[in-house]
């Protein structure tokens, strides 16, 4: 269990819904961290955008998505994290 409780996939909030979706159709699915940041909507429709720009080729970004989900993988093992 979390200590920040996410927000329920099947919430009513329209909003937080387009939210969901957006993230699924960029993602394929919801993350856990995406569930948590829908509790301030604000927050969550703007890091949407600056986090497909970030994960993705090209749009700006200087490194591959294989360079960066290498760094996502390493960073999550030197935290314990399981990926």
């Amino acid at each position: 269990m979390s200590r920040i409780e996410m927000v329920d996939l099947d919430t009513d909030n329209a909003e937080i819904r387009r939210y969901f979706k957006g993230a699924t159709e960029m993602l394929g699915r919801v993350p856990n961290s995406y569930r948590i940041l829908a509790r301030s909507p604000l927050t969550a429709k703007m890091l949407l955008p600056f986090n497909a720009v970030m994960q993705r080729e090209a749009a700006g970004s200087l490194l591959s998505s294989r360079i960066k989900e290498m760094v996502i993988i390493k960073t999550s093992h030197v935290n314990g994290c399981a990926y």
